[in-house]
């Protein structure tokens, strides 16, 4: 015989209930016990302390709109209310735009390229440290760089993510900045 999990928490459960009727203390009393939660898994997705305040108050926000979405025989709130947050926590990082843009990414070698030896240095150091990065990267890189695609050409080519495309391009990038630090 399986017991609902409504029977389980008895307590979630009328808590629940009580916010189905549009009982605004019961919110307050749902906000004041799982409020940690909620706020603790969209912290730790976005490491922003204004994002997971916002990110918990759309939490609740959308139970008390939608109190119907929770059903307690498919588990228990505090574990639905955490999904909820890392779900809307990685929204809101897919629309946060990026700190720094692939494009605007400068690699400085620190070395004079008018001299012809040290251009020579300075190729052989990139091959170099193209030759450590993984195959994926290093195939990403050479067809940005030396095949003149943009982001989008080269995902359309390899049937790739266009943001698998971008971080992989972005992390080549960070390496070789690294090699001429």
């Amino acid at each position: 015989m399986r017991v609902s999990a409504s029977a389980k928490n008895p307590d979630e459960a009328a808590l629940i209930g009580r916010i189905r009727a549009g009982d605004e203390t019961a919110m307050a009393d749902l906000y004041d016990r799982y409020s940690g939660i909620v706020y603790g898994v969209a912290l730790r997705v976005l490491g922003n302390t204004t994002a997971a305040e916002d990110v918990l108050q759309e939490v609740f926000l959308q139970l008390w709109r939608n109190p119907q979405a929770f059903d307690a025989d498919r588990g228990r709130l505090p574990a639905w209310l955490a999904v909820i947050a890392r779900n809307r926590a990685i929204d809101h990082l897919r629309k946060r735009p990026p700190e720094d843009d692939i494009e605007d990414l400068a690699i400085s070698t620190g070395v004079n390229l008018e001299n012809t030896t040290a251009q020579r240095l300075a190729v052989d150091k990139v091959r170099g440290v193209l030759a450590q990065l993984p195959a994926e990267q290093r195939r990403l890189l050479e067809m940005a760089f030396f095949e003149g695609m943009t982001h989008s050409e080269i995902a359309a080519k390899t049937g790739e993510a266009l943001g698998t495309i971008k971080t992989r391009i972005r992390t080549g990038l960070l390496s070789l900045r690294k090699a001429f630090a």
